[in-house]
């Protein structure tokens, strides 16, 4: 099937189409943690602003898989040079989201689409490919891990007694 799937880096044009395919992002990951993240919409151009930001700029791109005039699946990918006297010199891509329509996971969409993005990041100079994935996303790790992808740190945090309450003392 994926034979018939069609790679092509997206445009500001695609926004309704990357928006619309957000939704599983915000499905999963409101499922997973609601205190989080905001549960998927019909009204999916809500997130107009947040994925724009993945389409403007010449340090970042987005790749679209389409089936067909249908847009199945996208990635983002930005290169970044991280500065500190305590760091290596380095380039980095980095991954920031991913999305593959549920009928055609495990067909090598999300995989063609991990290998635009680093090819990408490796021709605009980075050295090193970096993402963060929560740990209840199982599929996703697997597929990284697959791609040689390797835990190099945790994130950790907690929720605050009282979060929300904005008043300073």
């Amino acid at each position: 099937m994926t034979d018939s799937i069609s790679y092509r880096r997206a445009t500001i044009d695609d926004i309704l189409k990357i928006c619309e395919l957000g939704q599983i992002l915000n499905a999963i990951h409101h499922q997973a943690r609601p205190d989080v993240y905001a549960n998927a919409t019909e009204e999916f151009a809500r997130d107009k602003p947040h994925w724009l930001t993945s389409l403007q700029g010449e340090d970042r791109a987005m790749f679209l898989a389409e089936h067909g005039s249908t847009a199945v699946g996208f990635i983002t990918v930005q290169v970044m040079q991280p500065t500190s006297p305590l760091l290596q010199p380095l380039t980095v891509g980095r991954i920031g989201s991913v999305a593959v329509s549920e009928r055609l996971r495990g067909r090598g969409v999300g995989n063609t689409l991990m290998k635009l993005a680093e090819e990408w990041a490796r021709k605009n100079g980075a050295n090193d490919m970096r993402l963060t994935v929560w740990a209840f996303n199982e599929q996703a790790v697997d597929l990284y891990q697959e791609l040689g992808y390797e835990l190099r740190a945790f994130e950790m945090g907690k929720q605050l007694p009282g979060a929300g309450d904005t008043r300073v003392a």
